[in-house]
C-alpha cells in the first residue's frame, strides 16, 4: 500500500469537521468577583449561561455589577479559545509542532 496524500488530507478535513461539531458541546466557564458571576460558553464562543449571585443583584452599584459580568465573559471566551486549541492540536499532532498559539482554522 503506498502512500496517498489526497487520502490523508480527506481523512484530517474529516476529523476537523467532526472537531468542529464536538466543539458546540465543549463548555467552558469563566467567574469574577471570587465567582459572583459565572459564565458558562461552549467552544463555538456561544455564550450558554450567566450565573449571578443575588447579593451582587441587589448591590447598589450598577458598574460593579457590569464590569463583573464583562470580566467574566472574556474569561469564558479566553477559556473557550484556548480548549479549541488543545482540541486542534491534539487533531493534528506533531504537525502542530510549529503552529502558532493563536492558529485555527478558517470559519472557526
Amino acid at each position: 500500500m503506498s502512500f496517498d496524500p489526497t487520502r490523508l488530507l480527506k481523512q484530517m478535513q474529516e476529523q476537523l469537521q467532526r472537531t468542529q461539531a464536538e466543539f458546540h458541546n465543549i463548555r467552558v466557564e469563566g467567574s469574577a468577583g471570587g465567582g459572583m458571576v459565572r459564565v458558562v460558553a461552549n467552544c463555538n464562543n456561544q455564550i450558554l449561561d450567566i450565573q449571578i449571585e443575588e447579593e451582587v443583584i441587589n448591590s447598589d452599584d450598577r458598574e460593579m455589577l457590569q464590569d463583573l459580568i464583562v470580566a467574566a465573559v472574556n474569561q469564558a471566551l479566553h477559556n473557550a479559545n484556548q480548549r479549541r486549541q488543545e482540541e486542534l492540536r491534539k487533531l493534528l499532532g506533531p504537525l502542530a509542532g510549529n503552529l502558532p498559539d493563536d492558529f485555527s482554522f478558517p470559519g472557526m
